[in-house]
């Protein structure tokens, strides 16, 4: 090779590198801006409310305001439910999440774990698809732009790396599985347990790395016992951070309430529709947006493949194809009532949720998209076209899911948690709240528990079988009269809320509600037994006095998005 073609290479892979640095600050730049608004607005943002304000961001203040961080695996958390709530319900104490939370104010904290998540999101799939997938340096605007459209789904915020870690730890699989040596890839395996989850995703992710190894091995008939240690390395770490959860499997033999989650129930056609339904739109705790020009890009690269018969070529993009539709079906079929036989001889088969195996989904998805954009660039310089329309399409459509748009119709953070009109009735009361307990209708009871109150009802899937009978009495009249919150509460019950029949399953009445109850009917005195003394309603109830209750005063704020009427228990 002559000095002047060695030159235009080194140009051309100066060039190559120039731009890539380019793309890769340009993403940085918009992952910054789809963050802005938490950092600039502060309580005045706008965030999801279910499974995050609703409670897990309620559950980090209540256990670092409790002293139980280090609690024993015996430890209770005295704030909830008269003590019957275990340490272990909530996360553990070496989860990067809850130090967070309990150094930092609760939108600080949060910031910060979006912040973080969506970062090495990004750089997981890019370091993925760069390093396994798509290594041509004229294509890496593809895993630029794809790394950017991961990091953007709107995951479930308390799952952390969960799913959006998956990608880094399979770049660190794939990086043992081939010999590579680099202790990063290690590393990466030690340190993701501390920030994420294992019955939250990663179980279900090494699960099927482990299935994997097997095929392998099979297939080469060898034993790469270095990938086989990279699982157990893994796998390891992940149940020393989640001791807690191992400890309440192995020794915990009390009843609770997960002992009466009952999944299989769906018909099955109806099992059917949920599989399309999955495939298509996805789930909400692992969402990808993926519905419109991620299928579009799918099905035109799907038509190519088959066209042109280049299957063989394009394996990966078919096996990951066929994985997306698979893991759709499974987790349709889980709740197929076919399973009956089983749970009722396995009951564990209840307890844990092995629907989410499609956790991975979002991993494959964005992979699959990646290779959809390559199969697109690779027919011609159209279809490259139209792929990078498709891209931009995809990451324009991801930036209108900032939580921000989404839920601008919900209360912002500061409205939701009211902490100035909690302080409030907390001042009216005027008695340390460890001597009273209180219950809420018509709003969430992490409202109450993230302002200090001691409340009877919650919202965790992990407390004593025994207390949710007790705390059922309160609610009996109510759940007779309507089936939906009847089976709702007995048949999961991960809410202990007070139910009411006129309300329904409906948890938030804003104090621009026109709702109110008139039939009310609860067994006061099993409230009172159990240590009740008020009740914060954000609806007016119209036969208090039927029920032994007596309207205290009403309490309004501008800061907050409740009119809280306090009822005394007499």
């Amino acid at each position: 090779m002559d000095t002047q073609t060695e030159r235009k290479q080194t140009g051309l892979t100066t060039l190559l590198q120039s731009s890539e640095r380019k793309q890769i600050a340009a993403a940085m730049a918009v992952l910054a801006a789809y963050l802005l608004p938490l950092f600039v607005l502060g309580e005045g943002a706008h965030i999801r409310v279910h499974d995050n304000l609703d409670s897990n961001l309620a559950w980090y203040k209540v256990l670092a305001e409790s002293g139980q961080t280090f609690g024993s695996v015996e430890a209770i958390i005295p704030q909830i439910i008269n003590g019957n709530l275990s340490r272990n319900a909530f996360g553990p104490e070496l989860s990067g999440i809850v130090w967070l939370h309990a150094i930092l104010p609760t939108m600080a904290a949060y910031s910060i774990s979006q912040a973080l998540t969506r970062i090495l999101a990004f750089i997981g799939m890019y370091l993925l698809l760069k390093g396994h997938f798509i290594t041509e340096s004229r294509r890496h605007w593809i895993v630029v732009i794809t790394a950017l459209a991961f990091a953007l789904t709107p995951f479930w915020p308390s799952g952390m790396l969960s799913t959006l870690g998956m990608p880094l730890a399979l770049w660190a699989f794939l990086n043992i599985r081939s010999g590579d040596r680099r202790i990063s890839s290690w590393i990466v395996l030690l340190l993701l347990p501390l920030y994420s989850s294992f019955v939250l995703g990663f179980f279900f992710f090494l699960a099927s790395i482990g299935v994997f190894w097997l095929i392998d091995s099979l297939k080469q008939r060898k034993l790469n016992l270095r990938y086989l240690m990279a699982i157990a390395t893994m796998t390891a770490a992940f149940l020393l951070v989640e001791y807690r959860l191992v400890y309440s499997f192995l020794f915990d033999d009390e009843p609770n309430s997960r002992d009466e989650y009952f999944h299989a129930r769906l018909s099955f056609w109806h099992a059917i529709r949920l599989s399309v339904k999955n495939f298509f739109l996805g789930h909400t705790h692992v969402m990808t947006v993926h519905g419109l020009f991620i299928m579009a890009a799918t099905f035109i690269a799907l038509w190519f493949v088959f066209s042109k018969k280049v299957w063989n070529a394009e394996w990966k993009f078919l096996l990951l194809l066929g994985m997306n539709a698979l893991l759709s079906v499974w987790y349709a079929f889980w709740f197929y009532r076919g399973w009956l036989p089983l749970t009722e001889r396995f009951h564990f088969l209840d307890t844990f949720n092995f629907a989410r195996f499609h956790f991975i989904r979002p991993m494959i998805i964005y992979i699959g998209f990646a290779l959809a954009l390559r199969i697109l660039a690779d027919t011609g310089i159209a279809w490259k076209r139209a792929g990078i329309v498709l891209a931009a399409g995809q990451l324009v459509l991801l930036l209108g899911f900032n939580d921000e748009f989404i839920y601008r119709n919900k209360p912002t953070v500061g409205e939701f948690y009211a902490k100035e009109q909690f302080t409030d009735i907390a001042e009216y009361i005027g008695e340390p709240k460890e001597t009273y307990r209180v219950a809420s209708i018509g709003l969430h009871p992490a409202i109450a528990q993230y302002n200090g109150f001691y409340t009877l009802d919650t919202y965790n899937n992990f407390y004593p079988l025994s207390y949710k009978y007790e705390f059922r009495k309160i609610i009996e009249k109510e759940l007779a009269k309507n089936k939906t919150v009847r089976t709702y509460f007995d048949e999961w019950g991960g809410r202990c809320y007070l139910f009411t029949a006129e309300l329904g399953k409906r948890y938030m009445f804003k104090k621009d509600s026109n709702a109110f109850l008139k039939n009310l009917e609860l067994n006061i005195g099993q409230f009172k037994q159990m240590g009740g003394s008020y009740i914060f309603s954000s609806v007016p109830i119209l036969n208090a006095d039927e029920n032994g209750l007596l309207l205290e005063k009403v309490f309004d704020s501008d800061e907050s998005a409740w009119r809280i009427y306090l009822y005394k228990a007499v």
